[in-house]
């Protein structure tokens, strides 16, 4: 989605709906070229009014075949770190975004390798909210790519570009954006670059405004060479949090500030910092306070205001602790909200609400098909050449053409039964690590309130050392009147009670003391045992998801060797096809045939379980 990233205005991207259609098999052509101007996303965009097609040329890309298993059908986004292509493995029907490394990075072998183990990490992390990762790795020639989940829905810097958001909508936006962040960052994980490009509002059980966070844990490479030359800070300038412009590391609370901009910007319609410069629009998130919501929009929510400006606080320390914090107080604020029609219902009851476009069938006969066209080009055979006296090389080519439908027929039931017990697999270590994630996640909520707990004893502590000190003063003052007083003969009952009382109040502002430490280390003993049980589950599922992706890399790479044999098949067929269509075309006994033959293969399958792409021959 393209942004004007200076002044904080955006232009909608144009979206897409995928045409349909079959390419007939007798006149083989490239896919299309499906990218959006500028879109960074690696998502299909659900169709909206006035949608055009990109004008670009061709994809070279688009017909390879990564990892010998998925084959590139349309460019469907680009951004700073690479190109995003709807991808189909060429032996079963599975349909996947595939993201390739733009060239200029492929050299960058310290940047490859922080992107593997970013991109392993966040996979981990399997939550609902965060875009699944099922395969990454490089290619024969070092082409590194990753295999996400191909999913459909409107980019949330579209639905900002409307104007802002009624208050309802937004707060469930940042709680779902809230939980998936909480998840990543308790496993250790960081996003570095939200924003609303990357943020994804699909659907999902009938639920509108489904969040998928995308790019998690690959962002921090990103930078935008429009406003921060290379090598200097990292991030989109109007998220940036201030220690990010400063050019320190990103962590947890980077994270939160983005959302902060990001509320502000659902709640007014606006970015907090607009600049017509990179400079300025860095010094600001640096130093600039940011403007209240109610002062660009005056109905907004006091409270909805509150959580916002802590959010954007410029001292890490005064923003929310985590998100967990931040999670308690968004939930407040929900409860506290109207209830009413949700905007789900509401986009139900005006028939809003359409059901997003599947992605379109392959372009190719099943296996079962083709035994079905070696048999049609059998019956051409026979016709043409009744006496049997077929050249060498028809005879050949249609037995050829059975020979293979036979063994891709038989490839075909052996790969979907590797990729079923691949799927049982990686199903088990989802599983296991939505376990581990939510038992991570409990122990950090609390971890999160015994620490804030801890702090607030600390606070508290911090007083009453305070107090004691005045105590102490005034104590010694008072016993050393009184001293002086009675060494004199001077000595009255008085002095020698306000000594007293001074003494007694020292004790009692000691006493208090020992019991705020005394609270404040044993909330802290609780959250540092906490701390311990979560380090040791994020071990447990740093070695399991090891283990685990040893055994996936091995099955997938046992598909990977079938799949290449899968395409030597495809190969010979439409070779084999070439031959028989270059002597049977001018033949008028067969024309009936062959146009039965065309009709075919313009009709495109509608379902079956594992396909075998497109074996087309030339007319």
């Amino acid at each position: 989605m393209e942004m004007s990233e200076l002044d904080g205005r955006r232009e909608p991207t144009s979206s897409k709906l995928e045409q349909g259609g079959v390419r007939s098999s007798l006149s083989r052509s490239r896919p299309e070229d499906d990218s959006n101007n500028g879109e960074t996303t690696m998502v299909e965009l659900a169709p909206q009014r006035g949608s055009s097609r990109s004008k670009r040329g061709e994809d070279p890309a688009l017909g390879k075949v990564i990892a010998g298993r998925y084959r590139l059908e349309a460019r469907i986004g680009e951004g700073g770190m690479g190109i995003v292509y709807r991808a189909r493995h060429v032996l079963i029907d599975r349909v996947v975004a595939v993201k390739l490394i733009r060239p200029d990075l492929r050299g960058e072998t310290h940047l490859r390798a922080w992107m593997l183990r970013e991109a392993r990490a966040a996979n981990r992390v399997d939550h609902a909210h965060i875009i699944d990762i099922h395969d990454i790795g490089e290619t024969d020639d070092g082409e590194l790519y990753l295999v996400m989940e191909y999913l459909i829905g409107t980019p949330l810097s579209t639905e900002l570009a409307r104007g802002p958001m009624p208050l309802q909508r937004a707060v469930d936006i940042i709680e779902q954006m809230g939980a998936a962040l909480c998840r990543a960052h308790d496993l250790g994980v960081v996003h570095r670059d939200l924003k609303s490009d990357n943020i994804l509002l699909t659907a999902r059980g009938g639920r509108q405004d489904f969040v998928k966070i995308l790019d998690f844990g690959l962002a921090a490479l990103a930078h935008d060479p429009r406003l921060a030359p290379k090598g200097a800070v990292f991030g989109t300038p109007e998220y940036m949090s201030p220690e990010q412009a400063r050019g320190e590391q990103a962590g947890p609370q980077s994270d939160l500030y983005a959302l902060g901009v990001l509320f502000f910007e659902m709640m007014t319609g606006q970015l907090p910092f607009r600049a017509s410069d990179r400079d300025t629009l860095l010094e600001m998130q640096r130093t600039g306070r940011a403007p209240l919501p109610s002062s660009v929009r005056r109905d907004c929510h006091p409270e909805a205001e509150k959580i916002v400006m802590r959010l954007l606080e410029k001292d890490q320390r005064k923003r929310y602790r985590d998100g967990h914090h931040l999670l308690e107080e968004l939930k407040k604020l929900q409860r506290s909200l109207p209830s009413h029609t949700t905007w789900d219902a509401k986009k139900a009851a005006d028939g809003t609400t359409a059901t997003p476009p599947v992605p379109p069938p392959p372009r190719s006969p099943s296996v079962m098909e083709w035994a079905s066209r070696a048999g049609l080009f059998s019956r051409m055979v026979a016709r043409a050449f009744p006496a049997g006296n077929a050249p060498a090389d028809v005879s050949q080519a249609l037995a050829t053409l059975w020979d293979v439908a036979a063994k891709a027929n038989h490839l075909e039931g052996e790969v979907a039964s590797h990729t079923r017990k691949l799927e049982a697999l990686e199903r088990r270590g989802r599983a296991l690590r939505a376990e581990i994630g939510r038992k991570v996640e409990e122990l950090a909520q609390e971890e999160s309130r015994a620490l804030r707990e801890a702090a607030a004893y600390s606070e508290e502590e911090g007083q009453a050392r305070r107090e004691l000190a005045q105590a102490q003063a005034a104590a010694r003052e008072h016993v050393a009147a009184a001293d002086h007083a009675e060494k004199l003969g001077q000595g009255t009952r008085t002095l020698f009670e306000r000594a007293g009382a001074a003494r007694a109040l020292v004790d009692a502002k000691a006493a208090w003391l020992a019991t705020r430490e005394r609270r404040r280390k044993a909330r802290e003993s609780v959250a540092a045992d906490l701390r311990a049980q979560i380090e040791e589950l994020r071990g447990q599922l740093s070695r399991y998801a090891d283990a685990v992706e040893e055994d996936l890399a091995a099955g997938r790479e046992k598909i990977a060797a079938r799949t290449r044999d899968g395409l030597a098949y495809e190969k010979q067929f439409v070779d084999a096809c070439n031959v028989l269509v270059s002597h049977l075309k001018g033949k008028p006994e067969v024309r009936d045939l062959m146009n039965e033959l065309r009709a075919s293969t313009e009709q495109a399958p509608q379902s079956g379980a594992a396909k075998v792409e497109p074996a087309r021959a030339a007319s």
